[in-house]
């Protein structure tokens, strides 16, 4: 257990030392991006109710979540691997569940100066009427550890070209087209079947019911989605990183 620590603390310091930068620099983006969907989206509303005001504060926490899981760090691994960093890390003496512990740990800290801004502003300026509920940090522990999961499943399994294009697809996906900021019966019902299998509906679902309870409701199956790919995402990207 203390060898598991310390290969940890290990890891985890080489880590933010190596990305100290780039991560200050990607939280500020963070934080305009999040007021950014709060406060903008608004503008494409014509007469905003409360509920729309809603659908925006909670779901500005859920696309940064995405954004980091599914976009930047993907972006991250694609960038290690070609200048040869992936295959440093592969020399470490440390289990590859370590280093993948770590390396989480310092992308869920990334996440947390955007949703505590993005949810003050929205408050402050709208008052949706958040109703925070004991899940909350759970909630937010599942959604991002899924994220995150997915993001190094498919990025260390593919090329950095095509985790690339899978990364825009995605953000481009999930501003406009994933039921995050408005509800799910607003899409075409093959797009509500697809969103009922793939995990961005379940994330948005699992966050608005935590910082909205008495207005949202998450069902059991968006937790079980959550958790198997969740699952799938690690478990993928450990093999792909034991493999000589």
């Amino acid at each position: 257990m203390n060898n598991t620590f310390s290969q940890y603390k290990y890891v985890f310091q080489i880590q933010l030392i190596r990305n100290i930068g780039f991560f200050i620099f990607m939280s500020l983006i963070l934080i305009l991006i999040s007021i950014g969907i709060v406060i903008g989206f608004t503008y494409m509303i014509p007469d905003p109710s409360n509920a729309s005001f809603l659908y925006l504060a909670t779901g500005a926490p859920t696309i940064i979540l995405i954004i980091i899981g599914l976009v930047i760090l993907p972006q991250q691994i694609g960038t290690s691997k070609a200048d040869g960093y992936m295959e440093f890390m592969r020399t470490w003496p440390v289990k590859r569940s370590v280093i993948l512990g770590a390396d989480t740990t310092l992308w869920l800290f990334l996440a947390i100066p955007g949703i505590i801004v993005s949810s003050i502003v929205a408050h402050l300026i709208f008052q949706p009427g958040y109703d925070v509920s004991w899940t909350v940090v759970p909630a937010f522990l599942l959604v991002g550890l899924t994220s995150i999961g997915v993001g190094y499943g498919f990025s260390y399994l593919l090329s950095p070209t095509a985790s690339l294009a899978i990364s825009q697809v995605v953000v481009f996906g999930a501003l406009m087209f994933s039921p995050v900021n408005f509800p799910m019966e607003r899409l075409p019902e093959w797009l509500q079947i697809l969103h009922d299998i793939l995990p961005i509906y379940s994330m948005a679902e699992v966050i608005r019911s935590s910082l909205a309870a008495s207005t949202f409701t998450a069902s059991t199956g968006n937790y079980i989605n959550l958790i198997i790919w969740c699952i799938l995402g690690y478990g993928g990207a450990i093999f792909i990183l034991n493999k000589k």
